[in-house]
Formats: structure tokens, C-alpha cells, sequence
């Protein structure tokens, strides 16, 4: 997988979000991770931390070479468990929240991704 990432999970208590980390550095790795067919955009992240559906998570992005991490509130939409059919790789799809800043991080994605990244038959980790 070409997405570097690190799960460094705060579960202090189970009323507050995970914490996560990650970096996605190559531009096929952010195609395989995106989720655009959420209304408000989403990133898959491969972790073997069990998640249920709805869980809050909170996600520091960085994407290839910007120097911004980009910090996002959402929760988990749904769950690759391991050994799922066609390889895909255990993880959790987030969902990003309906505010400012993350329709500003799909504007981000999108332009990295360009305008045929939703059309694309190549397989992705999400569907």
C-alpha cells in the first residue's frame, strides 16, 4: 500500500475520539483512500483498531507534500474488516463532517485528484 500511515490512537475513554494520524504521500495512494461519493467527502484509513459504526474519529491528514495537516472531526461510515474479499485492506471509511473545513480539504483532494478521479474504473479501497 502506498499510503504511509501511522495510527497513534488516544482511547483514554471511550466517550472521547480516537486520535489519527495520517500521511498520504503519493498521489495513487489518495485516489485508493478517497470517498467521494459521501456528500461531504470521506478517506479511508487502514487501521486493525476495532470501530463500530457512528464512532467519532479524530483525523490529522497530511496530504503528499503540503505542509498543512489537515484536522478532521467525522465518523467512522463504514468498516473493512480483515481478510475482506477482493484484498482490501482492513480499515475504516470516515466521513467528513458538513463544515467549512472539510469541504475545503475535498476541494483540496479533488484538485490533487483531478476532475476524472470520480469517473475512474480503477479499483479503490473503498468500493
Amino acid at each position: 500500500m502506498a499510503t504511509n500511515s501511522s495510527a497513534a490512537v488516544n482511547a483514554s475513554s471511550s466517550a472521547r475520539p480516537s486520535v489519527i494520524q495520517l500521511a498520504i504521500k503519493e498521489r495513487a495512494a489518495l485516489y485508493d483512500a478517497f470517498i467521494p461519493f459521501f456528500a461531504e467527502g470521506g478517506i479511508f484509513v487502514p487501521t486493525s483498531r476495532s470501530y463500530r459504526l457512528g464512532d467519532e474519529v479524530y483525523l490529522l491528514l497530511t496530504i503528499m507534500d503540503n505542509p498543512q495537516r489537515f484536522p478532521v472531526a467525522g465518523r467512522v461510515a463504514w468498516i473493512t474488516p480483515a481478510n475482506a474479499a477482493g484484498n482490501k485492506p482492513q480499515g475504516i471509511g470516515v466521513r467528513f463532517p458538513s463544515d467549512e473545513k472539510a469541504k475545503q480539504l475535498r476541494h483540496v483532494i479533488e484538485d490533487i485528484l483531478g476532475p476524472a478521479a470520480e469517473a475512474a474504473s480503477r479499483p479503490t479501497h473503498t468500493l
